[in-house]
């Protein structure tokens, strides 16, 4: 496996980016993964190798950019619930700062760059997220449907609001196989009921599920939140789903 650090040119400057994919010499299917609200750091670059590992080209760009390189804040090597809330303090001014127009100009330029690494095989790609990632996934799949193939979001954030440009109100764009992996802390039976509702609506493929016993972040082994069981569960789906994806690629 070959990790390397690197730097994506957008309109409002360098975005440090860690990327991870086989060191076999050969090219491999494109997949942007996109952070949570806690930063690029250690246990996202762990995610990124082992879906790696899988056979995939995967580039975890620092959605903070704008603030600075990743790590933005100290974080702690666990962040327990005792720690939670001071670390999302310092995080909240970043987190708010990414409006939806600052998502889109990084999508435009994320994908041009993961496009266009020569270790990256022809095609469409796949677009990853967690937390705030699974947003910024769906926001990218409908700005590009073209080449986004699939999204997979796991313990996303707000999915559907009240504002004008709620993740929801993009799904007549989205031409990609969407799963949406829900803890079940997040979201009540007839909440998710309704995003199937929203999806059925716009023709978009999809196979979301609730994590039975899971909370919000539950992937992160990182935090107070992990669940080895729904972890494990979002692995199964997520390369179920990217099996399907690239099988003819």
């Amino acid at each position: 496996m070959a990790t390397t650090t690197l730097q994506i040119p957008t309109p409002d400057g360098q975005a440090d980016a860690f990327a991870a994919f086989p060191d076999d010499g050969r090219q491999h299917p494109g997949v942007l993964l996109y952070m949570d609200v806690f930063g690029l750091r250690p246990r996202l670059e762990e995610m990124a190798r082992e879906l790696a590992g899988h056979g995939y080209f995967v580039l975890v760009p620092n959605v903070y950019h704008r603030d600075g390189q990743a790590p933005l804040v100290d974080l702690p090597e666990h962040i327990g619930n005792d720690v939670r809330p001071a670390v999302f303090a310092q995080l909240m001014p970043f987190y708010r700062a990414h409006t939806t127009e600052r998502a889109v100009r990084d999508a435009d330029a994320f994908l041009a760059f993961l496009t266009g690494r020569p270790e990256v095989a022809a095609g469409p790609v796949a677009v990853v997220g967690y937390c705030m990632g699974a947003v910024l996934a769906m926001r990218t799949a409908a700005a590009h449907p073209d080449q986004v193939a699939a999204v997979a979001g796991f313990h996303p954030g707000a999915l559907i609001t009240d504002a004008a440009d709620s993740p929801h109100l993009l799904a007549p764009k989205v031409t990609a196989e969407v799963h949406f992996g829900i803890a079940e802390s997040d979201m009540t039976p007839e909440e998710f009921g309704g995003l199937n509702e929203i999806l059925d609506a716009a023709g978009v493929r999809h196979t979301n599920e609730i994590y039975p016993g899971t909370a919000h972040g539950f992937t992160m082994a990182d935090t107070s939140a992990f669940s080895p069981d729904g972890t494990q569960r979002h692995w199964d789906r997520l390369l179920a789903l990217l099996d399907r994806t690239f099988s003819n690629q």
